[in-house]
């Protein structure tokens, strides 16, 4: 497997304001880290207990500067990972980082810039990873999105998830307008509004299998598997 950025991939209709990260890559984690502590990493650590045994071909969707994807390779040294990120700033990072920290897991990883709408039709993966990516797609293109990610699971493979609860009054809907607010302001992100990841992935056929909650409740880690007929 190469390790290359794969050139600019074209963006689906309402993705390239993705690219809006570039602006916030330098900053970007120091920035959670300052707003939510060590949460955030809590809430992927939870999710990756997940991860299937032995040398899982991965697919990390939206994984930022790459913190996830040298988590992954240290729980799973034989794992086979497509990394899809829609900022190339962001996709540089997470290049650079795993040079640094894994260099001798350089063959294992693809880097390839793009969204969900990059995976080609024949692509399926073991395990899907999704941290704090799906808040940034538009209600408009969910279900779209989740389709298209759907499709890529192989039968039985676990989609991980954490990200952010819908809330509908209190400082956790506060947190949620403030959030929305900034990154339109800085990223130009067109999402507005946190979709019930729970149904929509129920709507698909999958059920949560083991969940936890952090930051008070804000944030959640889920497991997702096939629904037993």
């Amino acid at each position: 497997m190469t390790q290359s950025s794969g050139g600019l991939s074209k963006l689906p209709p309402g993705a390239a304001s993705l690219t809006g990260f570039d602006r916030v890559a330098w900053c970007y984690d120091a920035l959670t880290r300052l707003v939510f502590g060590k949460a955030l990493q809590k809430a992927q650590r939870a999710a990756l207990a997940g991860l299937p045994p032995g040398a899982p071909h991965v697919l990390i969707l939206g994984g930022g500067t790459g913190w996830v994807l040298t988590e992954v390779l240290r729980r799973r040294p034989n794992a086979t990972v497509l990394y899809l990120e829609a900022s190339p700033k962001m996709l540089g990072r997470a290049q650079t980082r795993l040079a640094r920290q894994l260099p001798q897991a350089a063959s294992q990883v693809e880097f390839r810039h793009g969204t969900q709408a990059a995976l080609g039709p024949a692509e399926r993966f073991d395990v899907l990873v999704t941290f704090f990516v799906l808040d940034c797609i538009a209600t408009t293109e969910m279900d779209t999105a989740l389709a298209q990610l759907r499709a890529a699971q192989r039968p039985e493979a676990p989609w991980l998830l954490a990200d952010f609860r819908p809330a509908s009054r209190g400082w956790r809907r506060l947190l949620l307008r403030a959030m929305y607010r900034f990154f339109r302001l800085t990223t130009g992100l067109r999402a507005d509004a946190l979709v019930d990841f729970r149904r929509a992935l129920g709507g698909l056929g999958l059920r949560p299998v083991s969940s936890s909650t952090f930051f008070a409740g804000a944030v959640e880690a889920v497991i997702f598997n096939e629904k037993r007929i």
